[in-house]
């Protein structure tokens, strides 16, 4: 096979970004540039190595077959540069990625205790949903993610092998809502008075879940207000401008004017926190990650 180092960049960031058109705005290149790069991987393998699908691109087997390979090729690229521009760093690096709210309940912590017991380690991180961050994890381009999962906690993936994924905590989904006016001094709502509330939520597409309004919401909810970042969210909270749901394990860094309200009337929605990886022996490094991510429960 003749591939270039070009070709397996494009692979791999298909693969993470489960599109051409964002492989393509993420490399910097024209979508009919990672069109050609991916018809050239396919004429060189012999095989077809993307899936189409509705919702986006998937790699095939033959396609995850030599993504794995490629991340071993790029790695060892990147060292070889490393060694002959004489940057060889002195620490070990760990790219960690985080789900939406992990990083304020529990990111600070960990590497508080991570610089305590192994200064040589160095944490990059960086923020996305469960399912970006596996298409990261498969792609190579991080080394440990924290996720989500709600029950029954399938595996988060269809993707041969299975990721390795150990258990941080469980927690239980909550309402944000104001401190001042209707839910003023309540500790808890009943779901029918959710129905008509005003919704501060993260935006949906077909690959990603809505977050920030209580699941199973009978009718469809009055969305007043999209924002990914969750102090954004909690802010327009404490204003009054609406409601939305949080980890009660963020009750620590509830900014003022906001309460948080346990939900009657439905079934208790536990999200489980993971620490999940590719199979194989890890290094001393994810390790010391794991058990630091694992010691702020």
């Amino acid at each position: 096979m003749d591939i270039s180092s070009t070709g397996l960049r494009v692979l791999r960031q298909i693969a993470e970004s489960g599109s051409f058109t964002a492989a393509a705005t993420r490399l910097g290149y024209t979508q009919s540039a990672v069109s050609r790069q991916a018809a050239a991987l396919e004429r060189s393998a012999g095989a077809a190595l993307f899936e189409r699908r509705p919702d986006g691109v998937r790699l095939t087997p033959a396609g995850l077959t030599l993504l794995r390979h490629a991340r071993t090729i790029l790695d060892c690229l990147t060292a070889a540069e490393r060694d002959l521009t004489g940057t060889v760093s002195r620490t070990e690096v760990v790219r960690l990625g985080l789900f939406l709210s992990a990083g304020a309940a529990i990111l600070p912590l960990s590497l508080t205790r991570l610089a305590a017991t192994d200064p040589q380690i160095t944490v990059t991180t960086t923020e996305g949903t469960t399912p970006s961050l596996v298409r990261a994890l498969r792609a190579g381009s991080i080394d440990l993610a924290v996720l989500t999962s709600r029950p029954p906690h399938r595996p988060l993936d269809g993707e041969s092998p299975r990721l390795h994924v150990e258990t941080v905590t469980d927690t239980e989904l909550v309402v944000a809502v104001p401190s001042t006016g209707e839910f003023a001094g309540r500790t808890t709502v009943h779901v029918d008075e959710l129905i008509d509330a005003p919704w501060i939520a993260a935006p949906a597409s077909n690959a990603e879940p809505l977050l920030g309004v209580w699941p199973g919401l009978p009718g469809r909810p009055d969305i007043v207000h999209c924002a990914r970042d969750w102090l954004t969210k909690l802010q327009l909270v404490a204003a009054g401008f609406g409601v939305t749901t949080v980890p009660s394990r963020l009750s620590p860094m509830l900014p003022p004017g906001v309460s948080l309200l346990h939900v009657e009337g439905a079934p208790p929605e536990i999200r489980r926190v993971l620490v999940a990886r590719l199979p194989g022996r890890p290094t001393p490094a994810i390790t010391a990650v794991t058990r630091a991510i694992a010691s702020t429960t």
